[in-house]
């Protein structure tokens, strides 16, 4: 049997799953935010209550936000700030006693997809997280692809294409990168700045709220919600025109807006280099779970 984390922005998800792939135990719990050491005890906690399912000594697989530096062995590029520079396999295995490995998220949820889930049989497929941060992972000749730095596939931190800049400051030190308007916190930030600028307040607070407000017929939030879409296409359009894969799959919070699904392969066209788009964009078989599902499989 296997045991995995998916260490999130929000939450914390352990899970054992089965020889016969089925999930057998799963808790969550909320991610202490910006606490290292919580988030190792956090995850201590979780892992201790699989004690009764499993040898105490069973490897540990997490899917994280970021990815190990070859150089210095810490985590880099981590929208969990609190990870950054930090040696989480070490601590987390000396800690619990066990062989820990880490992968970024994005891997975790792609390989998980490509192997039983929305991608499955194709060769070429494309992952993306849109939950809250915005990255990818990529297989390629029915293999994963981490790349000579650790960074394949983290389309999040190009520059948003095609669109007037904002100016919008990114933790990792740039500005305008792809996941400052596409990630849920972008998106309910932007919405909000264009409620206080027109006037046009309303009691929408959250990234669902929003859209179910433009499903409910509110003018600002369908406008909003089209216009996430088409710089979702427009960032997308450069992975196509890179890679060409077989497939995209979205992951994440946002993955769950269905409009998206209608919205965004119409956008395509706008974009990309070809007379036509075949690309499906399809939502995660797996859900939420394709992450820990993918860390589990380490």
């Amino acid at each position: 049997m296997r045991l995995g984390i998916d260490l999130g922005g929000t939450k914390i998800e352990c899970v054992v799953i089965s020889d016969d792939n089925e999930i057998i135990f799963r808790e969550r719990t909320p991610t202490p935010k910006g606490n290292y050491q919580e988030t190792l005890n956090s995850i201590a906690s979780l892992v201790n209550k699989t004690a009764s399912f499993l040898p105490s000594d069973t490897p540990l697989g997490i899917g994280i936000p970021g990815t190990l530096s070859s150089d210095t062995g810490t985590i880099k590029n981590a929208n969990s700030t609190c990870l950054i520079g930090r040696a989480l396999d070490k601590d987390l295995s000396e800690k619990l006693d066990r062989k820990v490995t880490l992968a970024n998220d994005a891997n975790c949820f792609i390989w998980s997809e490509f192997c039983d889930g929305a991608a499955k049989g194709t060769t070429n497929a494309f992952g993306v997280i849109i939950g809250t941060g915005v990255g990818g992972g990529l297989v390629m000749n029915k293999g994963l692809v981490n790349g000579l730095n650790g960074i394949a596939g983290e389309w999040g931190h190009n520059p948003l294409p095609h669109f007037t800049h904002e100016n919008r400051h990114c933790y990792c030190g740039k500005s305008d990168c792809i996941e400052t308007y596409l990630s849920g916190p972008g998106f309910e930030k932007r919405f909000h700045e264009q409620q206080i600028s027109s006037g046009d307040l309303s009691q929408a607070k959250s990234a669902k709220e929003i859209v179910e407000l433009a499903r409910f017929g509110n003018s600002s939030a369908k406008t909003h919600l089209d216009d996430y879409a088409r710089r979702l296409a427009a960032s997308l359009t450069g992975v196509i025109n890179v890679v060409d894969p077989d497939i995209i799959v979205l992951g994440g919070g946002m993955s769950n807006v269905d409009e998206l699904y209608e919205l965004v392969p119409k956008y395509l066209k706008e974009y990309v280099f070809s007379d036509t788009i075949h690309t499906p964009i399809v939502k995660a078989k797996h859900g939420d779970s394709s992450g820990v599902r993918g860390a589990a499989w380490l």
